[in-house]
């Protein structure tokens, strides 16, 4: 999971955010950040990240990547418009646990990131997804934050258990973290 999966309270994680109305009946657009889209609502309720305001959800389909779903209480667009931005986080303990070798974004987020001899590179500070592939942010030793893709080959190595993970900055960014600051 990903985009706002940064953001994370210890018993809940963001599975969604509405990103606007469909239509003029207070019908929602709901992007799922869940392995299936249409598992949203099979966590239970869902609430806003305070935990302040719940949402039951029901799926009416698809639409250009997005869910279309209705709630009770939106019945027009005015409504459905003004919970654009809300993120929808269920309960952890709802959610499956990750198989081997998977988990969520939110478990990385705090992580220490070594280089491959074990130095200090910096600790996660989030990952998200703007659609184009996604990214991790990394607040680094020496002070600054650096954004990276998320790949396998920029984060070969996850241990979860050792609250670390490797980094491989592409090498355009390795160049910058060269000792003597010339960039070479």
């Amino acid at each position: 999971m990903s985009t706002a999966a940064d953001i994370m309270a210890e018993d809940k994680l963001c599975v969604g955010v509405f990103v606007g109305a469909h239509g003029v009946r207070g019908d929602l657009r709901v992007k799922s950040f869940t392995d299936d889209p249409e598992d949203l609502v099979s966590y239970g309720p869902l609430t806003d990240a305070g935990g302040t305001r719940e949402f039951k959800l029901r799926i009416l389909g698809s639409a250009r990547g997005m869910m279309r779903a209705h709630m009770d209480g939106v019945e027009d667009r005015n409504a459905a418009e003004a919970l654009a931005g809300v993120e929808l986080y269920a309960a952890r303990d709802r959610l499956p646990e990750p198989e081997g070798g998977e988990f969520y974004y939110a478990d990385l987020v705090g992580l220490r990131a070594e280089r491959p001899d074990g130095s200090l590179y910096g600790t996660v500070r989030a990952l998200h997804d703007f659609g184009a592939g996604d990214v991790i942010e990394i607040a680094l030793a020496e002070g600054g934050v650096v954004v990276l893709p998320f790949t396998e080959a920029v984060t070969p190595e996850i241990d979860l258990d050792a609250g670390r993970m490797v980094i491989v900055p592409p090498r355009e960014l390795a160049a910058d973290d060269a000792p003597d600051g010339d960039g070479s």
